[in-house]
C-alpha cells in the first residue's frame, strides 16, 4: 500500500482546495465543489472564494444568495454554512441524523412529542412568512411572496429570527428548557437564512424560512455515499475520522468499508489507511505553493481529524486556541505560518516563528491584495505583531 508523505498530502490538499493557485471556475462552481463553506461570519464566505477564485467580486456571492443558487443554513457539525440549492435537499436530510443528536442532547426536549413539536414549529414558520402577503391559508405563490419580500427588505419583520420562533414554541411547550429553545430549532428544523442574512457586511437579524418554502418542491432522500464520495473530491485521501471529523456524522467506517472497492487506499506517515477517489490527482511533494489568506473559520485547517497536512504539529493551539475560536490564518510553502486580524485599513500579522526577508514581502504583497478587496480604494497598512 502506498505511503504518501505529510508534504505530499498538503500539496495534494492544495490543489483539491483551490489554493494552490487561484481557480478560474466561477463562485458557484467552487461552492459546488467545496461541498459547503464555513458560514459562522458573513463576510467569510466571500472570503474563502476571494482566496480561491482568480475573478471573484463579491456581487457573485451576493446574487447567488439572491436567486437561490446557494443558500446559508446550520449543516456540518451544527454550524452556519453555505452550499448550493441543489446540494441543500440531500444534503441537509443526509446530516440530519448528526443534528438530530445534538438537538436531544442534555434533554433538552424531554416531554416534547416531537411530531407535535415539528409540526408546531412549521406552523409558526408559515404563519409569519404568509402574513406579510396578506394569505396564511395559502402556500404557493402568496407564500413564495411573502418570502422574497421579506428577504428583500432589511428591517422587514416577516421572516422570524430562532428566537423569535424559540418564544412561540416556549408558549407552546412550556415541559421545554426555555433557554435551549433557539438551538432545538437551529437543529430541528430545515431553516434558510435569507438575504440579507450571509451577505457581505451584514450584522443585523437573521430570518429563518423552511427550506422548502424557499426551494420548491421537497427536500431529496439522505445520500451518505454522495457526502463521503464529494468530501473526497475536496478534502482526500482522507481517513474515516476525518470524514466524521468535517461531517459531524459518525460509525462512517462500514460505509467507507463497502466502499473499498471503488476507491484507492493509502496510508499516511502514521500508518492511517486514507481513502481516496480512483482518479484524483495526487501531488508532486515539491509543487509550488504561493501565500494564502483563509479566513477565520475555514474548513481547510478544519477538514481533518489529523490536520498536520496544513497545520504543523505543535501550531495548532495557535489556530484553534479553544472557546469556538479559529483564528484567520495565513499559509506559507502550503502550511499555516500566521494568523492575521484586522482593524479598519490595518491588517496585522502575527508569525509562529522568524520568516525570511522574501516570505515577509510575499504576506505583505498579498495582504495588500485582500486589504484591496477588503475595503477598496482605502488607505491600507499591514503591520506586524
Amino acid at each position: 500500500m502506498t505511503v504518501l508523505s505529510t508534504r505530499v498530502l498538503n500539496r495534494t490538499y492544495l490543489r483539491r482546495q483551490f489554493l494552490a493557485g487561484r481557480t478560474s471556475r466561477k463562485a458557484g462552481d467552487v461552492v459546488e465543489h467545496l461541498v459547503a463553506l464555513q458560514g459562522q461570519e458573513s463576510d467569510s464566505p466571500y472570503l474563502q472564494l476571494w482566496a480561491r477564485s482568480a475573478d471573484f467580486r463579491r456581487d457573485d456571492l451576493t446574487a447567488l444568495l439572491h436567486d437561490r443558487s446557494v443558500v446559508r443554513s446550520g449543516l456540518l457539525r451544527g454550524t452556519q454554512h453555505l452550499c448550493t440549492g441543489a446540494d441543500y435537499r440531500w444534503l441537509r436530510p443526509t446530516l440530519q441524523p448528526a443534528l438530530e443528536k445534538m438537538a436531544g442532547r442534555a434533554g433538552r426536549l424531554t416531554g416534547c412529542d416531537p411530531v407535535v413539536f415539528t409540526e408546531a414549529g412549521h406552523e409558526i414558520i408559515r404563519a409569519a412568512t404568509r402574513g406579510s402577503a396578506g394569505d396564511a391559508a395559502t402556500r404557493g405563490s402568496a407564500g413564495d411572496a411573502a418570502i422574497r419580500e421579506s428577504a428583500g427588505a432589511a428591517g422587514s419583520r416577516a421572516v422570524l429570527t430562532r428566537a423569535e420562533i424559540a418564544r412561540r414554541l416556549a408558549a407552546r411547550f412550556p415541559e421545554a428548557e426555555f433557554g435551549d429553545l433557539a438551538l432545538v430549532v437551529h437543529l430541528r428544523f430545515a431553516l434558510l437564512h435569507p438575504p440579507p442574512a450571509g451577505t457581505w457586511g451584514h450584522r443585523g437579524r437573521v430570518g429563518c424560512v423552511l427550506a422548502e418554502d424557499w426551494l420548491g418542491g421537497t427536500l431529496a432522500a439522505a445520500d451518505r455515499e454522495a457526502l463521503v464520495l464529494r468530501y473526497l473530491a475536496a478534502f482526500g485521501p482522507a481517513s474515516v475520522k476525518d470524514v466524521q471529523t468535517w461531517s459531524g456524522l459518525t460509525r462512517l467506517a462500514g460505509l467507507l468499508s463497502d466502499l473499498r472497492p471503488r476507491l484507492r487506499v493509502f496510508r499516511d506517515e502514521k500508518g492511517v489507511e486514507l481513502y481516496d477517489l480512483p482518479d484524483a490527482p495526487i501531488e508532486d511533494a515539491d509543487a509550488p505553493a504561493p501565500v494564502v489568506f483563509l479566513p477565520e473559520f475555514d474548513n481547510a485547517v478544519l477538514g481533518h481529524a489529523d490536520r498536520d497536512r496544513i497545520i504543523h504539529p505543535g501550531d495548532r493551539s495557535l489556530v484553534t486556541p479553544g472557546w469556538s475560536i479559529v483564528r484567520p490564518t495565513v499559509l506559507v510553502d502550503g502550511f499555516v505560518a500566521a494568523t492575521w486580524s484586522r482593524a479598519g485599513e490595518t491588517l496585522s500579522v502575527t508569525a509562529f516563528r522568524p520568516l525570511a526577508p522574501g516570505v515577509r514581502a510575499a504576506i505583505e504583497e498579498e495582504g495588500a491584495r485582500l486589504m484591496a478587496f477588503v475595503s477598496p480604494g482605502g488607505r491600507h497598512e499591514v503591520r506586524w505583531e
